[in-house]
């Protein structure tokens, strides 16, 4: 049975371990983060025929691109804590951008994206791995499993690992995409996942990078501009760091971006 009954009476849920395994915080190698991809395109073949009407949403409009920066420019226009002067260069860098916070909605809109089951935490940490192969076997963490695009959950795995800084590193010439982690993380998701995929899908693979990591940034500094009520922070420019870490990454994968359609290309092949 999958539930423990306490002294009290109360029931706790209870899953199968399994053992031999270890999760990792930071990507050290490819050879890792190709695994991770493999592990989370496997996630998306398997559910690829799960029926999507059977799930809810357990976060409204989590990746509604579009939502998220009109709750930007809310804060941009309320300016809460008096921040909004200082930070004029990137709230442009972020408005200039807006069009990107159309394009997946629109090819949902006609139909030309399928929703899917989405993890919406692609995190390396979310992974076990065999202690002896480095195969990723399994995927946890299913609080956040809902309705919506296989590209959210791609493109949040590339903002996360492929990044050659921390997402708070503090000098942003440290900040750029790694195309070897890219390739490696693409090769092994669509290895599990192509053919489940469909054509579109792969199409906007590099671009979901680019939308997931915009998204996060604006997020940062929308709460930045709100006096840092959503984030946890560490210190009082926190918020303002983290932003501008991704919006630097956003600028190159923008310089990169045809080399990052070449490479998922070569690995659909």
């Amino acid at each position: 049975k999958y539930y423990f009954r306490d002294e009290n009476g109360d029931c706790w849920r209870v899953y199968k371990y399994i053992d031999k395994v270890y999760t990792c915080n930071i990507i050290d190698s490819a050879e890792v983060f190709e695994n991770a991809g493999r592990a989370f395109g496997e996630f998306q073949r398997q559910l690829s025929d799960y029926p999507i009407d059977s799930l809810f949403e357990t976060i409204p409009k989590f990746h509604d691109t579009y939502s998220r920066f009109l709750d930007f420019m809310s804060a941009v226009k309320e300016d809460r804590a008096g921040r909004a002067e200082g930070v004029r260069e990137l709230i442009d860098f972020a408005v200039a951008r807006e069009s990107d916070t159309h394009v997946l909605l629109d090819l949902i809109e006609r139909g030309s994206l399928p929703l899917r089951v989405t993890h919406n935490d692609t995190k390396l940490n979310n992974i076990l791995f065999d202690r002896d192969s480095n195969d990723g076997i399994c995927i946890i963490d299913l609080d956040t499993v809902m309705p919506g695009l296989s590209l959210y959950d791609f493109g949040d795995s590339i903002r996360f690992g492929a990044n050659t800084a921390a997402e708070d590193e503090k000098d942003v010439s440290k900040v750029s995409l790694s195309l070897p982690l890219y390739e490696a993380y693409t090769r092994g998701y669509l290895s599990s996942a192509k053919d489940s995929l469909t054509e579109t899908e792969t199409e906007y693979m590099a671009f979901s990078s680019k939308l997931m990591t915009y998204e996060c940034g604006i997020r940062f500094l929308g709460d930045y501009l709100n006096g840092d009520v959503y984030f946890k922070t560490d210190y009082p420019e926190h918020n303002l760091v983290r932003a501008k870490t991704q919006f630097a990454l956003v600028a190159d994968m923008e310089k990169k971006m045809d080399e990052m359609r070449r490479i998922t290309e070569n690995a659909l092949k």
